[in-house]
């Protein structure tokens, strides 16, 4: 069963780049392979990791269910929806990658989400980890590729809106009954005079408040900017990168207590 990383977070704190690191450095630590799935209608987790996608798991649902009276003689709806799943999936070196696209439309889609559901969830088991970008609310992860997460991180920085909105996100998980093993708060762009400009009581209450256990912070790091505004893929981050640094620690602490090593 592969182990499932989940990464969520307010739009704008970086929760792709965290999840986009997170991939690279499983990459780097086992030589792959990793299954890195697009949960966010805003397509761009292919962009971090350097990838291009043809087509999307929304796109596949949309046609299937236009197409399902016209299939040709013999073929299931249950075979086409598997065929197209091969063709969604985005094969790299060492990385994998699905994007589920775009909201549903007007159709009934119960029987189309379940068949989905059960391939990927096969196709999963080829690989020893998932990391999952998800969207800033977790309806995702209620039609996810894996019944099981066994982390979520939820990504903000210190803008009480963002905090406000990972305590969304952590009550929600438990609204949706989702079967997370375990959760965590990451800061990311921290700066080091942030605690004192703030206070550390005051600092330590706005954490308190997500309901989150804090696993680490990254620091703001310029080279992950530029990066971004010129378009290029995580891949290309030196090794000496301070958030790339950072979140190799994070993601040793989750392998080392989350079983996932």
């Amino acid at each position: 069963m592969a182990f499932t990383i989940a990464v969520a977070g307010k739009g704008g704190v970086g929760k792709t780049t965290v999840a986009g690191l997170i991939v690279r450095l499983l990459l780097e630590r086992h030589g792959g392979p990793v299954l890195a799935i697009d949960a966010d209608p805003n397509t761009n987790f292919h962009q971090v990791l350097g990838l291009k996608v043809e087509r999307t798991i929304g796109e596949l649902r949309e046609e299937t269910l236009k197409r399902i009276k016209d299939l040709p003689p013999g073929v299931t709806k249950d075979q086409y929806l598997e065929y197209g799943l091969q063709q969604c999936l985005v094969e790299s070196n060492g990385i994998d990658l699905l994007a589920m696209g775009r909201g549903e439309g007007p159709f009934c889609y119960c029987a189309v989400n379940h068949v989905l559901r059960r391939y990927m969830d096969l196709l999963s088991k080829n690989y020893k980890y998932v990391v999952l970008d998800n969207e800033a609310g977790l309806e995702h992860l209620s039609r996810r590729t894996t019944q099981d997460v066994d982390v979520l991180l939820v990504v903000s920085d210190m803008n009480p809106v963002a905090l406000q909105a990972a305590a969304r996100i952590n009550r929600l998980a438990d609204e949706l009954q989702l079967r997370v093993r375990k959760r965590f708060l990451i800061l990311n762009n921290m700066s080091d005079n942030m605690r004192t400009r703030l206070g550390m009581e005051a600092f330590r209450e706005r954490l308190a408040q997500t309901g989150l256990d804090l696993i680490g912070e990254i620091p703001i790091d310029e080279m992950v900017w530029s990066l971004s505004l010129a378009g290029k893929p995580l891949s290309e981050l030196p090794p000496t990168s301070p958030a790339k640094l950072a979140v190799k620690e994070i993601l040793e602490k989750i392998l080392r207590n989350g079983g996932g090593s």
